[in-house]
């Protein structure tokens, strides 16, 4: 598979989710003090994310 999310704890000691393309993260989300929490940024992303607007702001 070409793209996954990745949780891992930084420095802080906080969990963070990567949001990685063929090796290249996309997108990482802010730190959270919990694995649970993390793993719910996930499925927020993956229920509220399909439908996104595209806000082109280059106009």
């Amino acid at each position: 598979m070409a793209h996954k999310f990745i949780i891992k704890k930084d420095k802080a000691g906080e969990f963070r989710v990567n949001f990685v393309y063929n090796s290249e993260v996309i997108f990482s989300t802010e730190g959270y003090s919990s694995k649970a929490s993390a793993k719910n940024a996930i499925e927020s992303i993956l229920k509220n994310g399909p439908g996104a607007e595209i806000d082109d702001q280059t106009d």
